[in-house]
């Protein structure tokens, strides 16, 4: 099998031999490999094919951002529960927030779980790494009195007047300053999300009815070249947040006035989105949300998020007597309870 005119020559194929075979073992053996090779393998062999694009992209993002530059370049087989526990406690003690540090502990759970059920090492480190308590993980940052809840902002009613009015703002030609406009009445009377509001086509309006049904919702995902991230992100076009989302929800006469302008300003045709792109395309959330934040920066309103437009109209529903469940319901919550729990500080004040 090494036949050589040399012994040093037989030595030297020897060498070469074994050197090619340890190679191909460790390359097939997920134990030897780097913890960024290995788990970089796993989230494209196991997770892109079986997960939402925008949760993919959560994953590579948090092994991207907070596991390969601490471990990255450890041998899979080498990481122990110590250095797990020292990932963890390190985005801890940089003021990360808890949710953000569970996402880590997630992944790497869930990674070390199938190389343990595939026999590639005997037994997962993360056994011994917990994550740490809420309350606990809170209280070694100093933040004892956060609130457990994200917290509900609201917009006053003078707030929305000065909305409103900025909003429909017009240039000295009387050409209106924003685009959509109308959209955000239109989340302000619905308390529709974000991505539910720019997935709605127009043939999903049924004014005589007095209803619209949401039947998709719009999300930004990463632009890629097959399973590799480009810069840019692409909209998609898919599913609702859960299955309660999938709803009808009720149309008053200012959501009406309000779908009736947007198709006055823009109008495709019955199966595009009734708030469209330039195209006639979907519209790009991060454009729509800049364009609110130009809103309340103009109108003189402290910066709140998007989805203050829905809590306030839940607010407001429960403030003028709609019972808890037809408000959940609008709203796709799992639960009644959900929403009881979301909006104490209103049950709690009409108390």
């Amino acid at each position: 099998m090494f036949a050589s005119k040399t012994k040093t020559e037989a030595q030297q194929k020897i060498t070469t031999y074994i050197t090619q075979f340890n190679a191909e073992v460790r390359n097939s053996d997920e134990s030897q490999k780097t913890l960024r090779d290995s788990l970089t393998h796993w989230l494209q062999v196991f997770k892109f094919p079986s997960v939402e694009r925008t949760t993919y992209d959560r994953l590579e993002c948090t092994a991207q951002h907070q596991v390969f530059p601490l471990i990255g370049e450890k041998i899979v087989g080498d990481i122990t529960a110590a250095d797990l526990k020292s990932v963890l406690n390190h985005w801890m003690e940089q003021g990360y927030a808890y949710t953000t540090v569970k996402k880590v502990h997630i992944l790497l759970n869930e990674y070390f779980r199938y190389l343990t059920e595939e026999d590639f090492i005997q037994k997962s480190p993360m056994q011994s790494v917990p994550m740490m308590k809420r309350a606990n993980f809170l209280a070694a940052q100093d933040k004892e009195c956060v609130p457990e809840q994200e917290a509900v902002t609201v917009f006053t009613p003078t707030e929305i007047a000065k909305f409103k009015r900025e909003a429909f703002a017009t240039f000295a030609n009387g050409k209106r300053k924003y685009q959509q406009a109308a959209a955000y009445i239109l989340m302000l009377n619905t308390g529709l999300r974000t991505g539910e509001l720019l997935g709605l086509l127009n043939s999903d309006i049924d004014l005589e009815r007095r209803v619209l049904h949401l039947e998709r919702g719009v999300k930004e995902v990463w632009r890629r070249e097959g399973l590799q991230a480009e810069p840019g992100r692409d909209v998609k076009v898919g599913k609702l947040k859960s299955a309660t989302s999938k709803r009808t929800v009720p149309l008053n006469d200012t959501a009406i006035a309000m779908i009736q302008d947007l198709r006055k300003e823009t109008y495709f045709g019955e199966d595009t989105p009734l708030v469209p792109g330039e195209h006639g395309n979907f519209t790009r959330p991060v454009n729509f949300r800049k364009r609110y934040y130009r809103i309340l920066a103009a109108a003189g309103i402290e910066k709140k998020g998007l989805h203050s437009l829905r809590h306030t109209f839940a607010t407001l529903a429960l403030q003028n007597g709609v019972d808890v469940k037809t408000v959940s319901s609008i709203l796709g919550h799992f639960s009644a309870g959900f929403t009881l729990d979301t909006y104490a500080h209103v049950t709690t004040t009409a108390q």
